[in-house]
């Protein structure tokens, strides 16, 4: 089973929710891993403070010009959806990082002068945290295109993964989508804040759009009903859990250490999260 842990924004604490309910899982069921795929800006780790046995690097395919056989006829530039080439009068100009390697150029090209090769965008590493596995990217500083490193990462997911937590980034964004995509289920974790609820509503439709099961888990939250309450209940979504807003979870979390291990409270609502989406 995979569940992707998803927020319409940065800050709704969206981490804290993935490796404490990685965490629980892993002290109740064997074959857990916590998969982050938010590569820009990787934090998990923090927490779980994995020992990482293995890195590799992600590539993608880009193109290679052979201009002995290149006409220069434009066919490339033409085909190619996101301007990765510019077919100058005496010269094919290709720029890596708009290349999505769909091949397109190589396949219309008449000559067959366009082959393929690869380039690096970022790291994926795997290992080992108390009972469960890590997953993890870091795409390489000054790239853009976080998609395909976060497919890449979801690769690692075998069949010896009994349930996998998948962190992804904050918003509604492609990368976002890979992570969601493919999943068994969202948790949407939002706040009660106006902010928070604009951009929850954002995220409930990219997870409708992409029809996968989802819940929402209410961080910060406090004991007044409010807009956010309305808006869930209009919808009729389910609210899978309440993480109260008070200065010793936040100097928990601020300290990079697990809300598992410092407050049965809350230890008891994971519980209870994992129990309502858990593998049966």
């Amino acid at each position: 089973m995979k569940i992707t842990v998803a927020s319409g924004k940065g800050g709704t604490g969206k981490t804290t929710v993935a490796v404490n309910l990685a965490a629980l899982a892993a002290g109740e069921i064997n074959g857990v891993a916590y998969v982050d795929c938010d590569v820009e800006e990787p934090d998990g780790h923090l927490s779980l403070n994995p020992r990482i046995a293995s890195e590799s690097d992600a590539r993608v395919p880009v193109p290679v010009v052979d201009e002995d056989r290149c006409t220069h006829c434009g066919d490339c530039a033409r085909a190619c959806r996101f301007n990765a080439l510019l077919a100058a009068k005496n010269k094919v100009i290709i720029f890596e990082e708009l290349c999505h390697g769909c091949g397109a150029c190589s396949i219309v090209c008449p000559e067959d002068a366009i082959s393929e090769t690869t380039r690096a965008i970022g790291v994926v590493k795997q290992g080992h945290t108390n009972d469960m596995t890590y997953l993890g990217g870091v795409l390489n500083v000054g790239e853009h295109m976080a998609t395909p490193l976060v497919a890449r990462v979801k690769e690692d997911i075998t069949s010896e993964i009994s349930l996998a937590v998948i962190d992804a980034s904050p918003g509604t964004s492609c990368p976002v989508i890979e992570a969601v995509r493919d999943t068994d289920y969202v948790i949407l974790v939002t706040e009660p804040t106006p902010f928070g609820l604009s951009d929850l509503t954002l995220a409930v439709e990219m997870t409708r759009k992409l029809d996968v099961p989802f819940g929402v888990v209410i961080n910060r939250a406090m004991n007044t009903t409010n807009e956010l309450d309305d808006y869930l209940k209009r919808e009729n979504i389910d609210i899978l859990a309440r993480i109260p807003l008070r200065r010793d979870i936040a100097e928990t979390v601020s300290r990079g250490n697990m809300l598992l291990d410092e407050n049965p409270e809350i230890r008891e609502i994971f519980q209870s999260l994992f129990e309502s989406i858990a593998p049966k």
